[in-house]
């Protein structure tokens, strides 16, 4: 794990589009042009990894789904990237029956089943179209990878959900194809990145079912020595032309959701979490609607893509806000000394419309240096735009809802330091954020006392209430923190680093700042390890901690499905994947990205089944508490 998944699976993908060939390097080969057809997985898993110019240097000319109406194209290329559906089988075997296209690729984004793959060679036959079919791959790429070292294994959907996982008429059928597709998604993880982890997780929630079924699955594979992906897996080779792969066995730490519930209701102040908490961040695309105007209700949308080769993105999106929106205000200032420079020496020569004759002999060399770089600072210009834009409605949320007070006081009762305002107090403020906000705090508020504490539950209750809360997602709190909180030791594992206030932002109070400050706090966040940050270090540095001495143990590499105390590993992991069974979310991953900062030599990885912000994670309580 030398590189990260980001680079492991952008491999495989550029691999796939040169037709197995692995990646042609830029300027050494002319691609073959080809014809792609995909379906809404296969779009979700391209979509944050290969732009419109990385597909056309592949040599993808045109891009189509497949369930849409599709003309026929000769004597081109056909490369299919789909998940294998009964629905999707039946279109591919119409599409060969249609002869749509001369030559077929079929890369199938999990395994495909025999039957299935016996329909397919069945339909080949009855179109004529067995010479045609040039390759059928499984790719085993069954997630979507965000950034570096984050991914998901579905983008919103309800059947791996920690609703799905947790509701009150859960079927055992129903809970074993939830855990039998977390386990082919997570397989496919490990077949992209070529390695065999040493799995650890806890006991008695679906975390262990997920470890148990992919250590079996894992092994399985290993036994089979004529068909494994882990007995010979070739040295892929970055553009860099590095060799990707590792001797090194990463960690893989499997935990589930319940283990902490307050965390994705957290108010947090780093800039992607807070994107994805007040804005809609989707597949590192955000959307922003505009205000309605007067007199036209209709709302207009512009989406931003927050892509790898931003570097203001890159360098700040686990920054806080405040100092996110300083450096936009840098980036503003800067870009206007290069507008006026370039506008200066125009002007010297005599180009912006002033008369006389002009000497350019000195200025000559600077403004041909200025205007070569000029499609840089366009670029520069509408990334600027882009964030300014974005910031900007970050900042509207933050003043609207009070998010500063509430993620001060949120960290403040979690590291149990003294606040200037009650809980209650904060909930009877008419003009103290929505009522989301409101649960949000009593329910980390609720969590972080010890579970014998005397709290007047009634009193909250109509204060709740009163502020219009939905109370079914407390209802189900209520009976987590009775049955299920005394055996995660979330209590004690809940702390926060707490805040300090700076001075106000002397930067952007400025006359001209592109942001009105005034009125919200420059709050700086002490660092502090979250629940599963404090786990994983201690199963990767193999300390002795009661929070993880029942932790099961699996190699998958060992002749025996045991538990053994003996065999295990006895060095400190260099390489880590942390995942969440139930949902994650982005203040999760940049704690990890914190905590490996500090760890020279360690690398750091994180999945879920997909990305809650809090609305969405206190909508499943919802749903939950409403069972009750």
């Amino acid at each position: 794990m030398s590189f990260s998944i980001r680079d492991k699976q952008t491999y495989a993908l550029k691999s796939m589009f040169n037709l197995g060939r692995g990646p042609i390097r830029k300027h050494l080969a002319e691609p073959e042009w080809k014809v792609v057809i995909y379906d809404q997985f296969g779009q979700d898993i391209i979509s944050p990894l290969l732009s419109v110019a990385d597909l056309r240097e592949l040599g993808v000319t045109l891009y189509l789904p497949l369930h849409s109406v599709r003309d026929a194209i000769p004597d081109v290329a056909a490369l299919y990237f789909v998940i294998p559906t009964e629905e999707s089988i039946r279109r591919i075997c119409q599409d060969m029956h249609d002869q749509l296209y001369d030559n077929y690729y079929f890369n199938f984004i999990s395994g495909i089943p025999r039957s299935k793959l016996e329909d397919l060679a069945s339909a080949a036959l009855h179109a004529n179209a067995e010479s045609q079919v040039a390759k059928v791959y499984d790719q085993y790429v069954n997630f979507v990878t965000l950034e570096k070292h984050l991914f998901i294994l579905k983008n919103k959907v309800d059947e791996t959900s920690y609703f799905s996982l947790n509701k009150a008429n859960l079927k055992d059928y129903e809970m074993s194809s939830i855990t039998d597709s977390i386990v082919e998604s997570l397989y496919s993880v490990f077949v992209t990145i070529g390695s065999i982890p040493i799995i650890r997780c806890p006991t008695g929630n679906a975390a262990e079912v997920v470890a148990e079924k992919l250590d079996k699955k894992l092994r399985e594979n290993l036994r089979d020595t004529r068909n494994s992906f882990f007995t010979s897996i070739p040295n892929a080779m970055s553009e860099g032309g590095q060799p990707m792969s590792s001797f090194q066995r990463p960690l893989l730490l499997i935990v589930d959701r319940s283990l902490d519930l307050a965390t994705p209701l957290h108010h947090t102040w780093t800039y992607q979490a807070m994107i994805h908490d007040v804005l809609d961040l989707h597949l590192n695309t955000v959307t922003i609607q505009e205000a309605p105007k007067e007199g036209n209700p209709a709302r207009k949308s512009h989406k931003y893509n927050l892509s790898q080769t931003d570097k203001f993105w890159q360098m700040h999106m686990g920054n806080p806000f405040p100092e996110v929106a300083e450096a936009v205000q840098e980036e503003i200032e800067e870009y206007k000394t290069h507008e006026e420079e370039v506008q200066r020496l125009k002007a010297a020569m005599g180009l912006a419309g002033e008369d006389g004759p002009v000497d350019i002999s000195d200025n000559t060399a600077k403004l041909t240096s200025a205007m070569s770089s000029l499609p840089e600072l366009l670029e520069k210009k509408r990334l600027i735009d882009m964030h300014t834009t974005i910031a900007t409605s970050v900042l509207s949320s933050i003043k609207e809802r009070k998010l500063d007070e509430y993620f001060e006081m949120e960290e403040k009762l979690m590291s149990k330091t003294t606040t200037d305002k009650s809980v209650l107090d904060f909930i009877n403020d008419p003009e103290g954020g929505e009522a989301e906000d409101k649960m949000r705090l009593f329910i980390i508020y609720y969590i972080s006392q010890p579970s014998n504490s005397d709290i007047n539950i009634d009193q909250f209750e109509q204060a709740l209430e009163a502020a219009g809360c939905d109370m079914a997602p407390l209802k189900y709190i209520k009976r987590w923190r009775q049955y299920v909180m005394p055996s995660t030791n979330t209590q004690q594992q809940l702390r926060g680093g707490g805040t300090k206030t700076i001075g106000m932002f002397s930067h952007l109070m400025s006359t001209g700042s592109q942001f009105v400050m005034e009125g919200v706090k420059n709050l700086v966040v002490k660092k502090h390890n979250l629940p599963i940050t404090k786990i994983l270090d201690s199963l990767m540095e193999l300390k002795s901690s009661s929070d993880v001495e029942n932790y099961r143990y699996f190699d998958p590499k060992l002749t025996r499905a045991v538990d053994p105390g003996v065999g295990r590993s006895k060095m400190p992991y260099n390489d880590a994947i942390v995942f969440v069974v139930g949902g994650g979310n982005y203040i999760e991953y940049h704690n990890l990205m914190d905590y490996v900062k500090n760890k020279p030599g360690k690398r750091v990885s994180y999945g879920c089944c997909e990305l809650l912000n809090a609305t969405e994670f206190l909508q499943e309580l919802s749903l939950l508490g409403k069972e009750m």
